[in-house]
């Protein structure tokens, strides 16, 4: 294999060549990046400091957040230093290292959301058994399976990447090593492992968008029973999943469920499910969540302002005691 590789570095085109492009691209996913940290931070330190973590979906929600971080890391730094330096160099290792961890975290953030989604469909469809189905032993289980399932997927893939030789060209059309790219610059017929490619990324997504799919048509055609209240704050909680569903999967099945080419477009679809999905996650989870929205704000004036929140508590403590006396 070591003989079959005589580059030691690739060479990644990124988004365009224009300057004012790439002085533009910076400073939004500079932006973007620095918005999914501070985000996602603040859901997890809100959820774990607060009794929702105690709760399935706030729970999945902790390990959504923090696959977000992993897995935009994985891609945006570097194409952050790129637009930055000027320079667009990434060694072999560190190429076959942004391919596996990008598809390792990205298959554990797509098997959490389909675990998201079957809490909903409890929730929704069962909810008098919810938290016997529902317990941390089963949660637990389902985030493992989550990880195991990001680990089948993505060390094939891992594996038939190293075995392929590079020996010619060295310039990959995208902005981080991705396997299509990549098999386009190899010394030797790929077509076989484009299939088994498309076979690995392009059936797990398109898999568990159906899942996900006809698991909101069964509780969308569960709803119809609930009173108008619960079914707004039913539709509140699985809107925000869907649009989740929708900016991640729709980019990721047009590029990897498609034979093995490569098109100038796909380095714009890809931003949509490796940088903006995962922003946006922070706000389409709070913005829509009216207990995640009270529990941030109860969070974070105890920790930025405590002697303000410890006198609010006090003086409502009170009150509460003298509308007790006064009923008595």
């Amino acid at each position: 294999m070591e003989s079959q590789r005589n580059i030691s570095e690739f060479i990644l085109l990124g988004l365009s060549y224009n300057q004012n492009i790439q002085i533009f691209c910076f400073a939004l996913f500079l932006f973007c990046y620095v918005a999914l940290l501070v985000g996602n931070l603040v859901i997890l330190v809100s959820i774990l400091c607060s009794p929702l973590f105690h709760q399935p979906m706030y729970y999945f929600l902790t390990h959504l957040s923090s696959m977000d971080i992993f897995y935009t890391s994985s891609v945006t730094p570097k194409l952050i230093g790129d637009l930055l330096r000027g320079t667009k160099t990434i060694s072999y290792s560190s190429c076959m290292l942004q391919a596996f961890t990008m598809h390792f975290f990205g298959g554990i953030e797509i098997f959490i959301i389909t675990a998201m989604a079957f809490d909903r469909y409890v929730a929704i469809c069962k909810p008098l058994h919810y938290m016997i189905i529902m317990n941390r032993t089963r949660c637990n289980l389902l985030v493992l399976a989550a990880w195991a399932g990001g680990a089948v997927h993505s060390f094939p893939q891992l594996s038939m990447t190293i075995s392929l030789p590079f020996c010619g060209p060295n310039k990959i059309d995208h902005y981080f090593c991705d396997i299509f790219p990549l098999l386009k610059v190899a010394c030797t017929n790929t077509y076989i492992t484009g299939v088994l490619v498309v076979a690995n990324s392009g059936m797990v997504a398109l898999v568990t968008f159906v899942v996900l799919f006809v698991s909101y048509v069964i509780i969308l055609f569960t709803l119809r029973n609930h009173s108008a209240e619960g079914r707004r704050k039913a539709l509140s909680t699985c809107g925000s999943h869907i649009t989740v569903v929708i900016l991640f999967f729709g980019p990721s099945i047009f590029i990897y469920l498609r034979p093995p080419i490569t098109f100038p477009e796909d380095k714009v679809f890809a931003l949509f499910y490796t940088i903006i999905a995962p922003m946006f996650n922070p706000l389409i989870y709070t913005l829509r969540n009216t207990e995640m929205k009270r529990t941030m704000r109860k969070v974070w004036c105890q920790t930025l302002f405590p002697k303000k929140a410890h006198s609010s508590f006090t003086e409502a403590y009170r009150l509460n005691n003298f509308i007790k006396k006064r009923t008595r």
